[in-house]
Formats: C-alpha cells, sequence, structure tokens
C-alpha cells in the first residue's frame, strides 16, 4: 500500500503505540535533513508515515526546525494528508489543558523563519492562505476528537510565536485583546508548506496550560507541559487512529491543486536546478 497519510507528533507525541508493520525511512532533500527518520507503518488498515518533529529525545528547538524537509520528505512518500499535533497555551478560560482545539486560522508572530519552498530557487510563486488548513480534514480531526471522548473545538486561530521562551505577560494579554484562542511555536510554518506541495493540512492542538494570563496559572514551566503534554499524547493516539480510519482517501477539495493558478515565474526562466530541486512540488506543472 502507498503512504497517503502523514502524523506530525509534537511535544509529549514521539510514537504511536498502534502502529504496525514499521519500517524507518530517512531521506535526504535539497532543504538539508529531516527531523528524524519517518516511521511508514500501517494503522487501522491504512499505511502512514509519522514523523517526531522535535526529533528522538525532543533535541531540536522551535527555532531550528527544518519544515522545508520535514514536508518535503513527506511529499516524497507520496503523502497528501497530514495530521500535525501540537502542545499549545490556551488564551481562553474556556478551553482549558487537555482540551483539544481544531483551529482553522493562523497568526503569524515569528521572525526570518523560512516557510515557503520557493526561497532561493529563482522561482516566484504566491498561493492562497487565507483558509490555513484544510476544512475537510479539520472536519474529521474535529469529529474523531469528540468520537474519543476528547472535550473538543472547532475553529480558532492559533497564534504562532517564535520562542523558544514563554509569553510575556503583556504578550499573553495582547493576544486575548485580539481574539486569539491557543499559542504555540510550530505550525504555521507546517501549513503554508503543506498548502505549497498541495498536502492537506490540519492542527490538532492540544493544550497543555492557560499561558501566563490566568491569574490562578501565571507562569507556565516545562514541568507543566511534559505532565499534560503526556495525558494530551494518549488522547492524541486515539483521535489520530480514529481520524486515519475515518478520513476519504479521494480528495475533494482545493488544496489538491493550489499551485496551479500560483507559479508567476515564465517557465523559460526556470533553471534546470530549480525543477530537479522542485520536482515534488512543481513537476506537474512545470515540464
Amino acid at each position: 500500500m502507498s503512504v497517503q497519510i502523514g502524523i506530525i507528533g509534537g511535544s509529549g507525541l514521539y510514537d504511536m503505540a498502534e502502529l504496525t508493520d514499521r519500517e524507518e525511512v530517512r531521506l535526504s532533500t535539497p532543504f538539508g535533513e529531516p527531523s528524524g527518520p519517518y516511521v511508514t507503518a500501517t494503522l487501522r488498515g491504512r499505511r502512514v508515515a509519522f514523523l517526531a518533529r522535535h526529533g528522538a529525545g525532543h533535541r531540536i528547538p522551535p527555532s531550528e526546525l527544518n519544515f522545508r524537509a520535514n514536508i518535503y520528505g513527506f511529499k516524497l512518500l507520496g503523502v497528501e494528508l497530514i495530521f500535525s499535533a501540537s502542545a499549545v497555551g490556551s488564551l481562553k478560560a474556556e478551553y482549558p489543558p487537555l482540551d483539544v482545539v481544531i483551529p482553522d486560522q493562523f497568526f503569524d508572530r515569528t521572525r526570518g523563519r523560512i516557510g515557503t519552498f520557493f526561497h532561493g530557487q529563482g522561482v516566484a510563486a504566491h498561493v492562497s492562505l487565507a483558509h490555513p488548513v484544510c476544512p475537510e480534514l479539520s472536519r474529521v480531526a474535529y469529529e474523531s476528537a469528540v468520537a474519543v471522548g476528547a472535550r473538543a473545538h472547532m475553529g480558532g486561530t492559533y497564534v504562532c510565536m517564535e520562542g523558544p521562551q514563554f509569553s510575556t505577560l503583556a504578550e499573553s494579554r495582547l493576544y486575548q485583546s485580539w481574539g486569539m484562542d491557543v499559542v504555540g511555536m510550530t505550525n504555521l510554518q507546517e501549513a503554508k508548506l503543506a498548502r505549497e506541495a498541495e498536502i492537506c493540512y490540519t492542527t490538532i492542538a492540544l493544550v497543555t496550560d492557560y499561558d501566563c494570563w490566568h491569574p490562578e496559572h501565571d507562569q507556565v514551566t516545562v514541568d507543566m507541559v511534559v505532565a499534560n503534554s503526556a495525558q494530551n499524547a494518549q488522547m492524541a493516539q486515539r483521535l489520530i487512529a480514529e481520524a486515519v480510519e475515518r478520513v476519504p482517501l479521494e480528495r475533494a477539495c482545493a488544496c489538491v491543486s493550489a499551485l496551479a493558478a500560483a507559479i508567476i515565474t515564465s517557465r523559460e526562466a526556470i533553471s534546470a536546478e530549480a525543477k530537479r530541486d522542485l520536482a515534488p512540488i512543481i513537476g506537474k506543472y512545470v515540464g
């Protein structure tokens, strides 16, 4: 069976117990090395590829993640759908720790990260990111969360901050005043790159804390995040397994052709090297 479904595991989710017929796949990309080997395996009768975002032992901080290599590697494996699990802080009292949020928007507070395959390639392309996650995949993730007993929330905005430090109190209060829902450090670049790669993408945001705005929760600690991440990881494994079983493998969303009208560079101006390096991304549009 071909690998069509990708899973990115965030803080606490470094493996999935239900995976069988496992095989480690190490890939090199024009953008460098991914976070680690992909584990291709069977989950609920479907072939999947699992990647621990922060690598073995959680050694890669958010600002050092090679987002391009990670998503490019999934594309090389034939992945068309990605469920991305991520630990987040809650900016709303009604989203307590251990809740699950399926955001439908992102707000960028990162600095200098490369979130495109077209940086330095001599190719310009502009995909639409008005709706940065796949609505069909997000619906499946939400319904799966409800089905496995999670307290789940559909929709909301994920503030992607630089890190690795947690928010200042002023920042946390500002995000609240803007009406944001959760804050994390990783998922925006993944969403941008998945869209360029025409991969359906959704975030499963697993709440570990109240950031630092809450009067009874005025600072975030690693111990707090780790403790709640362990419980969240158990829920995430059940949720993702349910989602993998439910998701239709025939895609009817706009993600499948996101790049079709995005490449603005004249085809004759694209170098042979760029065509080679970007072949998995642009190959069906640029001969």
